[in-house]
C-alpha cells in the first residue's frame, strides 16, 4: 500500500484539525481526539496529527495514482482553510 507523508508548519495545528474535520464531516467516518484525527475516505486514509507549530498528515491509498488525487484533495482543503498557497511536500 502506498503511503505518503508531510510535515506542514502551522502556528495552530490543533484548530487546523478541528477544522479540517469539521469540513470532511458530512461526507467520511472520522475518528478524533484533541489533537488527532482519523479520517476514512473512499480513497483511502487520512491520519492528521497536531504537534506544536505543525500539522504531520499520512495517507493510505491501494495505488499511486490514488494516492496522488487523495493528496490534491488534502493540499486543497488546507489552502481553502488558510486562505494561502501551501508549499506541501509529500515524502512517499
Amino acid at each position: 500500500m502506498p503511503i505518503s507523508r508531510a510535515e506542514i508548519p502551522a502556528e495552530d495545528a490543533k484548530g487546523l484539525v478541528e477544522r479540517l474535520c469539521r469540513e470532511w464531516v458530512d461526507a467520511r467516518p472520522i475518528d478524533r481526539e484533541e489533537t488527532q484525527a482519523r479520517v476514512t475516505f473512499d480513497e483511502g486514509l487520512c491520519l492528521l496529527q497536531a504537534e506544536p507549530e505543525r500539522l504531520i498528515v499520512a495517507l493510505e491509498t491501494l495505488d499511486d495514482e490514488t494516492l496522488d488525487r487523495l493528496e490534491g484533495k488534502v493540499n486543497a482543503a488546507l489552502e481553502g482553510l488558510t486562505g494561502v498557497t501551501l508549499e506541501i511536500v509529500w515524502e512517499n
